[in-house]
């Protein structure tokens, strides 16, 4: 069997970052879009990247069809599932989200199985780890299921959990739970391939953008996009990743913590450090949907413990200033902020 691996998601921040990690390793790349009209601007931002893209293939899927999913899967030995959506405003219907995130997974994986790939990696989320728990002073693990019955769980973390629940059940029931392994990564920054921001860059956009008096007084957990590539990769070949998750994070940090990072390397830019008071934010949130959707992360910090991934990997990760910079710099060198 070839080396061959198809990469759901090609196009997207982390799918772009596992693509170019991976021809530069030497695997042959089969990547999936939805519409292949897309496909040489894919190929030349990998290119340009530094990727020998001699070695990347297309093929158009779609989370919610079955069609041409049997023909991608023919002479893969890998599957890499990161198709899933992400983004920052919650939808009026929170299944326009947990629908392709849960029928894709199963989708892709189902595929899999029949053509007897040889290992999956999925791509779930810190989403499925940390949200609907009662508060507490301890850090969260890869043993952590969030509770999506909890009335403060939003419809991304409800995707998140959903769909990764529906990866090991199937796998499960196939007898082959030792060969999936899921990376479940913080906010993922880091340096950008091409000029669309996405949605992971969107915090640090804003922080660089001189359009905020202060910041809400968010926490989040945060990853170098590279990190989460990499730990990707090494899940497909790495026996001690096949039936296990994995927290990609190097730290929780609040929003002026982050911002305080970004000033020095961007000494000329107003960049927000002093908190809005949480009353206030709630009020906001009152005539923004974007504020309301992420009023759930107001409130006890969040922590969780990144160790697996730092010994996965054999060394330290990315910092959290570094990472946050990296976006920084993509964003301006790009002309997004």
């Amino acid at each position: 069997m070839s080396d061959r691996v198809l990469l759901t998601g090609i196009s997207g921040f982390v799918g772009g970052h596992i693509a170019l990690q991976l021809l530069k390793a030497g695997y042959t790349v089969r990547g999936s879009l939805r519409n292949l009209s897309r496909a040489e601007t894919v190929r030349d931002t990998l290119a340009k990247a530094g990727a020998d893209t001699s070695r990347l293939e297309f093929v158009a899927l779609d989370l919610l069809s079955d069609a041409g999913w049997a023909e991608a899967m023919a002479g893969v030995r890998y599957l890499q599932h990161t198709a899933s959506p992400f983004v920052i405003e919650t939808p009026k219907d929170p299944q326009e989200l947990i629908r392709p995130a849960v029928e894709g997974t199963r989708r892709a994986i189902s595929a899999a199985l029949a053509a007897g790939v040889e290992r999956v990696v999925l791509t779930s989320s810190l989403a499925a780890i940390q949200y609907g728990h009662e508060s507490g002073d301890r850090a969260f693990t890869e043993d952590d299921w969030s509770d999506i019955t909890s009335p403060d769980i939003g419809a991304y973390a409800t995707s998140k959990t959903l769909a990764e629940r529906a990866a090991w059940t199937l796998m499960d029931a196939a007898g082959r739970h030792d060969d999936l392994a899921v990376i479940n990564p913080a906010l993922i920054l880091g340096p950008l391939l091409d000029a669309d921001p996405g949605t992971s860059s969107m915090l640090v956009r804003r922080l660089l953008d001189g359009r905020l008096p202060a910041v809400p007084r968010l926490s989040m957990s945060v990853v170098d996009v590279r990190d989460v590539a990499a730990l990707q990769i090494d899940a497909m070949t790495n026996r001690a990743a096949g039936g296990q998750r994995c927290i990609a994070a190097v730290g929780t940090f609040s929003m002026s913590e982050l911002a305080m990072m970004l000033r020095p390397a961007f000494a000329d830019r107003r960049i927000p450090t002093a908190e809005l008071p949480n009353w206030l934010v709630r009020i906001a949130a009152l005539f923004s949907r974007d504020v309301r959707s992420n009023l759930h992360e107001i409130g006890p910090i969040k922590r969780v413990d990144g160790r697996r991934g730092s010994a996965r990997l054999g060394r330290p990760l990315v910092s959290a200033a570094e990472a946050t910079i990296a976006t920084g710099q993509s964003l301006i060198e790009r002309g997004l902020v």
